[in-house]
């Protein structure tokens, strides 16, 4: 195999690893403000893009369905916060995550009650076709949709990362992070903190499912390219959003050279299950993750 087809490889699991940086993103912001594990974050997108999706088909303009499906998302992540999260402040963490599997089950049959089951076509005007470009400039084969859906990736995951680091909305979330108690001790509305963080990562889903329909086609599988978030949060960790950045990269890189360069001596298939393995290993070696926080408890 030559060294360009090694860049083709590359390149490709790298822009993939900034759309599962996004979604590893959307699981980070309500991890951070509760503390909760939002095994739903998958089913919010697929919910969102099946509602964008359906609406273009009634006769709306794109633009106007995703403008009213950013509304319904943010509608979905406040109700969520107010009907599931907030009667179960204190509760053990179980029973938080237990709450999201339900409210995940519950989003899926909603979206296919509400709009069908079949598999639906997402066009978002973004031609899936090679970059003249780079074939002409360097002989390397990039498709053009992945290189403009990396780039919407990565924009939103920059403006969220500033917006949670330098505004005084991403030092509230921090302070929640820390201590809930002591954030409300000094003032700081623990529940509309948690109405923006959800209403975010509703529409961090939205995003997510609009670039990943439009590759794969509106469909329940959807929700199952949420759980690639998993190894990308175990490498990076639960707290961090550089973490999930570079975890998000990580995954995507080694995917795709697994996949091209040790899957023909395994049978091939190995890009669905290797990011698991590899996160696996990393837990033997820091559980944490590369940018989480050691915890330390003494007995």
């Amino acid at each position: 195999m030559s060294l360009n087809f090694f860049f083709e490889v590359l390149i490709g699991g790298l822009l993939s690893g900034v759309m599962y940086a996004l979604v590893a993103l959307g699981f980070v912001l309500i991890y951070k403000a509760s503390g909760v594990f939002n095994f739903a974050q998958g089913a919010m997108v697929f919910f969102a893009a099946l509602t964008c999706v359906s609406l273009t088909e009634f006769g709306w303009p794109l633009w106007v369905a995703i403008a009213v499906t950013i509304v319904i998302m943010s509608l979905l992540g406040i109700a969520v916060e107010r009907v599931v999260l907030r009667p179960l402040v204190n509760q053990p963490e179980i029973s938080l995550f237990m709450a999201t599997i339900g409210l995940s089950f519950f989003i899926e049959g909603m979206a296919q009650l509400m709009w069908g089951s079949e598999v639906k076509r997402l066009d978002l005007g973004i031609e899936d076709v090679p970059m003249e470009s780079l074939i002409e400039s360097f002989n390397i084969i990039i498709s053009k949709f992945d290189v403009i859906a990396a780039g919407i990736c990565a924009l939103l995951v920059t403006a969220l990362a500033l917006f949670f680091s330098r505004t005084k909305v991403g030092r509230a979330l921090r302070a929640v992070a820390d201590d809930h108690q002591a954030a409300l001790a000094v003032g700081i509305p623990l529940q509309q903190i948690w109405a923006i963080v959800w209403s975010v990562a509703g529409f961090v889903a939205l995003v997510a499912g609009l670039l990943w329909g439009s590759r794969n086609g509106v469909q329940f599988a959807l929700t199952f390219v949420a759980l690639k978030a998993l190894p990308v949060l175990i490498l990076g960790g639960f707290t961090s959003v550089p973490g999930a950045i570079i975890g998000g990269l990580i995954i995507g890189t080694s995917e795709k050279l697994a996949e091209v360069y040790v899957g023909p001596f395994v049978g091939g298939g190995i890009e669905g299950w290797f990011p698991y393995v590899l996160a696996l290993l990393f837990l033997l070696v820091r559980p944490e993750g590369l940018f989480g926080e050691k915890i330390i408890r003494r007995i």
